[in-house]
């Protein structure tokens, strides 16, 4: 039977990467729950598309073993995170990725997700792909040029344009 994955979708998400991950779960029957980390499930895309997400992430808090895997799809990740940083929903997130990892559950992303568990102490001395733009940033973590990396129970891509590269390691991980 397929794991079960909760995703998380800042707002605003990146509808490329956040589409390419569910579209592949879809497709390859791996049950799949969206969480907004957000106030409200209701959320948009860069690009301004309306998004109704299935939950918000606080309601993901402590029900972390309901799931087998995290996806963390980026969007404006860092700048929202940095104007949100103390709000609920954003210490909810952080709070809900370091428990999935407490636990060795498979986590993934793109873009800012490898800096985040970096910031989190999840995958130190662990090769991750992230954003070029923020390569420098992650201190614990070691940043590669890669487009995707699979480590252990962490499975990154560098932006929504290298998800097709990951996705065959992801897939193959919940099936």
């Amino acid at each position: 039977m397929a794991k079960k994955v909760a995703v998380l979708a800042v707002n605003p998400v990146n509808g490329a990467g956040l589409f390419q991950y569910l579209e592949a779960f879809f497709e390859n029957e791996i049950p799949y729950k969206t969480f907004a980390v957000a106030d409200a499930a209701q959320i948009r895309t860069n690009s301004g598309v309306s998004l109704q997400a299935d939950d918000v992430v606080a309601n993901l808090k402590g029900k972390e073993d309901e799931y087998d895997a995290l996806v963390f799809a980026c969007g404006d990740a860092m700048p929202k995170f940095g104007e949100n940083a103390g709000k609920p929903f954003n210490q909810d997130m952080l709070a809900v990725i370091k428990a999935f990892d407490d636990k060795g559950k498979l986590l993934a992303g793109h873009c800012a997700a490898a800096l985040l568990f970096d910031n989190l102490g999840i995958g130190m001395g662990k090769r991750v792909a992230l954003h070029p733009f923020i390569q420098s940033a992650v201190k614990g973590c070691i940043g590669t040029d890669e487009k995707a990396v699979v480590e252990g129970n962490i499975y990154t891509a560098q932006t929504e344009n290298a998800i097709p590269s990951l996705l065959p390691e992801l897939l193959k991980a919940l099936k």
